[in-house]
């Protein structure tokens, strides 16, 4: 799309150089249509921008959500990690789970419910939101983890192992 953007503003620029040889009204119709063109194109971008941002709504947690405060141990081929797990999850499916390494240091936060999931952090590496079925493969054992909870939600450990990825959390 940004491409797209910058060949119509570089087409719209040539235009204007090539009519600034004619005229003084030939002139003025080129810098008007440059302006329109230019507002035409911001405003265009703008909506099909706006139209790819995801709005989905998480339910806040509220004192019927169940917490779970410990220690996760993470393993896959070329990773593994211990942290901090804050884990929190509602009755109704809503998922949260936050990942750090000390205070202020959160290497995953991920909110989740039955269709939708939202993943940031340094281990999400760029983040990614949007419908579970269609999530990248490399989160896909993370976002297993909210079906893992919800069916053993007073477990003290829990053990889940999706493809090459190992989950041990320990409350």
């Amino acid at each position: 799309m940004l491409r797209t953007l910058g060949v119509i503003m570089s087409q719209v620029g040539a235009i204007h150089r090539i009519a600034c040889f004619f005229s003084p009204l030939a002139r003025a119709i080129a810098v008007n249509c440059v302006y329109v063109v230019s507002i035409l194109s911001i405003t265009l971008f703008c909506i099909i921008s706006c139209a790819t941002i995801s709005h989905h709504e998480f339910s806040d947690p509220g004192a019927e959500w169940q917490t779970k405060n410990g220690q996760l141990m993470y393993r896959a081929p070329n990773t593994t990690l211990i942290g901090e797990a804050l884990v929190r999850f509602s009755k109704t499916g809503d998922f949260e789970l936050t990942v750090s390494k000390g205070p202020g240091i959160t290497l995953l936060s991920l909110r989740q419910d039955s269709n939708f999931a939202e993943v940031k952090g340094g281990l999400a590496r760029q983040g990614w939101s949007g419908p579970v079925a269609q999530a990248p493969s490399q989160l896909r054992g993370w976002l297993g983890l909210r079906d893992q909870f919800l069916r053993a939600p007073d477990r003290k450990t829990l053990r889940y192992s999706a493809d090459n990825e190992t989950f041990l959390f320990q409350f």
